[in-house]
């Protein structure tokens, strides 16, 4: 039996909430906003909150690509996009350049975002406070008056124990000069490429049910010290063993064949290109 569903699956009074939840957080930007999650027909915790976003804004001229941890064709990734173009029939792709919706988990492309296009991250924990403060009400608190020496402390702790701050994802940022943000799970390496980005980034996270964003061109600095600078992954000296490129995000792999260590591309789709000669450099 065919199930005749709107467009972009919820109804209009639903994507009207989103949307005004959303231009809230673009005019506030690093601010949580509150927003009433809806029932998907996916798990909370497998990218409701982007999902509702993406749901709320698309429209029948947009091209959308999914990515989950840099693949294009993860369970996650494909699921979503089916669901997306089942309900719009909408064109999907796996090129970055020529997508105008780009919903991801846990990256930031590797090509660079471009004005107009929207990048949408899926956020399982939005609250960056939330390591040391349990409380939501404190939280609120604590942004409102600015109060992030828990944030700076949590970073000092870890150089105490480490030598060096020991976020592998999710590093803190501040945005605009205001927000102490939780930029999703983007590994460091991603980190510099929310600050004066030129596209929309948006993040939701349903389970929390929260929306936040960055708007395009707008300041984004990691929280670091002085004598400890932020730094993002090193892959010096390092290079996609498919298609050589270097100074992007790799992945480390233990080659089945020869028992070493090999690097690869985590960004699939840029991987690809290269392959096929469609990128240089």
């Amino acid at each position: 039996m065919k199930i005749n569903y709107n467009f972009a699956f919820f109804d209009e009074d639903s994507k009207r909430e989103i949307r005004r939840a959303t231009l809230k957080a673009v005019a506030l930007p690093g601010y949580q906003v509150p927003f009433a999650s809806r029932e998907m027909p996916i798990a909370r915790g497998w990218g409701t909150g982007g999902l509702q976003l993406t749901l709320s804004l698309v429209g029948k001229e947009d091209i959308l690509k999914v990515i989950d941890q840099g693949s294009d064709e993860s369970v996650n990734a494909v699921n979503i996009k089916k669901l997306i173009h089942l309900t719009t029939g909408i064109k999907v792709t796996d090129e970055t350049a020529e997508a105008t919706i780009i919903q991801s988990r846990h990256r930031i492309p590797e090509i660079p975002l471009q004005a107009g296009q929207i990048l949408v991250l899926q956020v399982p924990l939005p609250e960056p406070l939330r390591y040391y403060e349990p409380s939501e009400f404190e939280t609120k608190k604590l942004h409102a008056e600015q109060e992030y020496s828990g944030a700076w402390l949590m970073l000092f702790e870890q150089i105490m124990n480490y030598k060096t701050m020991a976020t592998g994802a999710d590093h803190p940022v501040m945005v605009h000069d205001r927000y102490v943000m939780a930029p999703s799970p983007i590994p460091r390496f991603d980190n510099p490429k929310l600050n004066s980005s030129p596209a929309l980034i948006l993040l939701g996270a349903g389970r929390e049910k929260k929306v936040y964003a960055v708007p395009p061109f707008t300041r984004v600095v990691s929280l670091d010290f002085e004598d400890y600078p932020f730094k993002v992954e090193s892959f010096q000296d390092k290079s996609c063993r498919l298609c050589a490129a270097k100074g992007v995000y790799l992945d480390e792999i233990l080659d089945s064949t020869t028992g070493e260590t090999v690097y690869q591309c985590n960004d699939t789709s840029f991987c690809l290109q290269r392959m096929n000669g469609r990128m240089v450099g």
